[in-house]
């Protein structure tokens, strides 16, 4: 899948900025506490956008570091090395939308801090 490309719409009463449009898709809000970090991973069947919400959010993506701000936007296609942290001394929330074949059980996990099984 192509990166999807978020709409903005200006309205009376402000804007809408949408990121799917009927599209199988999976939406959530993963919140990371402070000095928290999820397994390094990829997925198999689905690509993620996530919008970052708060600041203090690390995004290690293959090679790269990021630090991206509250509203910025990273896509992940899948087979994608990612990993998510929060750097500061408040929680970080990603919202995550998910394309493609949604499975919790599609996570290999190549690197754990909590002792957890790859996929």
């Amino acid at each position: 899948m192509e990166k999807p490309a978020s709409l903005k719409v200006d309205k009376p009463w402000g804007r809408f900025e949408q990121y799917t449009h009927n599209l199988p898709c999976t939406v959530k809000i993963i919140t990371v506490d402070p000095g928290g970090i999820l397994s390094r991973q990829y997925h198999h069947r689905r690509d993620e956008l996530w919008v970052v919400l708060d600041p203090g959010a690390r995004v290690e993506l293959g090679e790269q570091v990021l630090e991206p701000d509250p509203g910025e936007k990273v896509f992940i296609p899948r087979q994608t090395t990612h990993r998510l942290s929060a750097i500061g001394s408040e929680p970080v929330r990603v919202l995550e939308i998910s394309f493609g074949e949604f499975d919790e059980d599609d996570i290999v996990r190549l690197e754990d801090v909590y002792g957890r099984a790859g996929g």
